[in-house]
């Protein structure tokens, strides 16, 4: 394995959270086909990278109503785009939407019922005690940035920032800025 497959696994393992049927980034796609509003999956990509996502999403809608089939062909071309820009944007590969289920790590599972509950206690006993201040920092900034409205993007993309930066801390990974929505 050389260094880059190498540094692609890590990464990989980083995120891969959001690049399985059951996550919250084909969660928020499937919300936006439902009721048409792109914005809904546009926080999970930089800005740069929303005009390959709304045409895709675009491309979808017009065809989801034809018939069965061609929803479910049309959902799944928007959700491998939203969620292979999403991971390019993080420096992560795609290699297709993982199945339901798929192995995610117990801090993140942690981590989303910590965000859902509106508290911290889940990931106890998970994450060392010497990573508990900055964790806390963490999870603080991403509670008080959740309630944004789903059309503000900017909003939306700094909630997002603060997601990523609150899981990948919870899963030990010590980078202390991740740029989700503005670093390319």
């Amino acid at each position: 394995m050389n260094v880059i497959q190498l540094l692609r696994s890590f990464v990989r393992t980083a995120s891969a959270h959001c690049d399985t049927e059951d996550g919250p980034a084909v969660a928020d796609g499937r919300r936006a086909l439902e009721t048409g509003n792109v914005n809904i999956a546009l926080k999970w990509v930089h800005q740069a990278d929303e005009p390959e996502v709304r045409d895709a999403f675009t491309r979808a809608v017009a065809v989801r109503d034809l018939s069965p089939e061609a929803r479910d062909v049309a959902d799944r071309y928007f959700l491998d785009v939203l969620v292979r820009v999403h991971r390019a944007g993080e420096g992560a590969g795609f290699d297709g939407i993982k199945p339901a289920g798929a192995h995610v790590p117990p801090q993140v599972v942690a981590a989303d019922q910590a965000l859902a509950a509106g508290s911290i206690d889940p990931l106890r006993g998970l994450v060392a005690e010497d990573r508990w201040d900055e964790l806390e920092r963490r999870f603080d900034r991403a509670v008080a940035l959740k309630g944004f409205d789903v059309d503000d993007l900017t909003a939306a993309r700094d909630y997002m920032e603060a997601y990523v930066a609150f899981f990948k801390y919870a899963e030990g990974h010590d980078h202390h800025h991740h740029d989700h929505a503005h670093a390319h």
